[in-house]
C-alpha cells in the first residue's frame, strides 16, 4: 500500500527535534510521497534542505502563503519567481486568500494570488490553493485569470457539495485532511457524493491533526487515519483508497514511481 500526503510542512521547526523519525514513521505507515508547499522566503532554506535529503519522498513546491502577504509582498514574490527558475518544483503553492486572520492586505493577497496563477500557467504547474473565509474572492480571481490548462487542488477542502462541484468543474481536485475525521465534522456528507477521481489525501502537518490526535502535532504518518475514514465513507478497502488517491496525486503533480 502506497499513500501520498499532498500537503505537509515537514521542514518547519516543530519537527527539528525528530524530523528523521517522523519521516520514518510515515514510510512505515505506507506514506511514500510527501509534497511540501512553501510559506515565504524564511522557509525556503529548510524546504530545500529536506527536499535534497529525501529527494525520492519529499517533493517541494514554491509559492507565497497568503498570510505572509504584507507590505513587502512584491519583494517576497520576486524571491519566489527567482526560485522557480533555479530548480524543479511540483506545484505553485501554497497560495490563495486568507481573510480569517487579517483583512488589511486583501488587495495585496489578490494580486499575489493572481501573479502565482500566471506563473503556474507559464510553467505548466498545478496550484495549491489556501482558502479561508474567502470563497467568493478566490473564485473571482480564478475567473479573472482563467486559463484552459490550469489545474490544482483546493487544500483542506471543507465546503459543501455545490462548492465542491464548482471547483471540480474548473479543473481542481479536493485536498482532504484531518477535518474529515473530526467527530463534529459534516464534511463526510459532501465527500460521500464526490467521485474518488477528484480526491487527494493530505495532513497539513504539523497542523490539523486527525482524530484521535486532534490538538496535538500532526505528522505525515497520520495520512493513514484520513485514508481509513475515507474508506469507511466510501465503503472501500483502505488499500484501494490509497491506490486511487496516490494515482490522483501522480496525475496532478506529475511525479513518477521511484
Amino acid at each position: 500500500m502506497i499513500l501520498t500526503d499532498t500537503h505537509t510542512h515537514l521542514y518547519l521547526e516543530q519537527f527539528d527535534g525528530d524530523r528523521e523519525q517522523v519521516i520514518r514513521n510515515a514510510l512505515d505507515r505506507g506514506v511514500k510521497y510527501m509534497l511540501m508547499p512553501n510559506i515565504d522566503s524564511s522557509s525556503i532554506e529548510g524546504l530545500h534542505k529536506l527536499a535534497d535529503q529525501c529527494p525520492s519522498n519529499c517533493l517541494p513546491m514554491m509559492g507565497l502563503h497568503p498570510t505572509s502577504v504584507k507590505e513587502n509582498f512584491e519583494e517576497e514574490l520576486q524571491k519566489v519567481e527567482e526560485q522557480l527558475g533555479q530548480r524543479t518544483y511540483y506545484a505553485i503553492g501554497e497560495t490563495g486568500i486568507d481573510l480569517y486572520w487579517d483583512k488589511n492586505f486583501q488587495a495585496e493577497q489578490e494580486i499575489a494570488f493572481s501573479r502565482q496563477i500566471e506563473w503556474a500557467g507559464e510553467g505548466g504547474l498545478p496550484i495549491v490553493i489556501h482558502q479561508r473565509n474567502s470563497w467568493d474572492e478566490i473564485l473571482d480571481v480564478l475567473r479573472k485569470t482563467a486559463q484552459p490548462t490550469l489545474k490544482g487542488v483546493f487544500h483542506c477542502f471543507s465546503g459543501n457539495e455545490k462548492q465542491a462541484l464548482e471547483v471540480i468543474e474548473m479543473g481542481f481536485m479536493l485536498g482532504i485532511g484531518g477535518v474529515l475525521t473530526f467527530r463534529n465534522s459534516k464534511l463526510y456528507q459532501t465527500i460521500e457524493k464526490i467521485g474518488m477521481e477528484h480526491l487527494l489525501l493530505e495532513t497539513d502537518s504539523p497542523f490539523l491533526a486527525p482524530h484521535p490526535y486532534r490538538g496535538k502535532r500532526n505528522e505525515s504518518a497520520y495520512t493513514y487515519l484520513v485514508a481509513q475514514r475515507l474508506a469507511e465513507i466510501k465503503r472501500m478497502p483502505v488499500e484501494e483508497i490509497a491506490s486511487i488517491t496516490t494515482d490522483n496525486a501522480k496525475r496532478m503533480f506529475e511525479f513518477s514511481e521511484e
